[in-house]
């Protein structure tokens, strides 16, 4: 008889902000149009400024257990992980310049 551990998303999820130094995850709706809008700024402002920080796309009409697990009632919801710790959350009106600077200091004393 075969034993096995049957991962679930949220497992997922909580493994990822576990096993990685920096996490970003984004909460959305496709009902939400600032979810929508903001999206694509807040990847190129990954991709752009912090390479080094894994950034998770999570749809909170789909997962409803990760956003329960995460206390996420507000689409948009950035929440920023750094060692597995819940550094900021970020909901509903964000601007990318402050969302920047509130990553920027720790980022640079882990990566700088």
């Amino acid at each position: 008889m075969e034993s096995y551990t049957e991962l679930t998303v949220l497992d997922q999820v909580k493994k990822a902000v576990a096993d990685n130094t920096a996490v970003l995850l984004y909460f959305y709706s496709d009902h939400c149009a600032p979810c929508l809008s903001l999206r694509p700024k807040v990847k190129a402002l990954v991709d752009d400024q912090f390479p080094e920080l894994k950034l998770f796309f999570i749809n909170s009409e789909k997962f409803m257990d990760i956003s329960a697990h995460y206390q996420v009632f507000a689409n948009p919801t950035l929440v920023i992980f750094f060692d597995g710790r819940e550094y900021r959350r970020e909901s509903k009106y964000i601007s990318i310049p402050q969302l920047a600077g509130e990553i920027d200091r720790p980022y640079q004393m882990i990566y700088g």
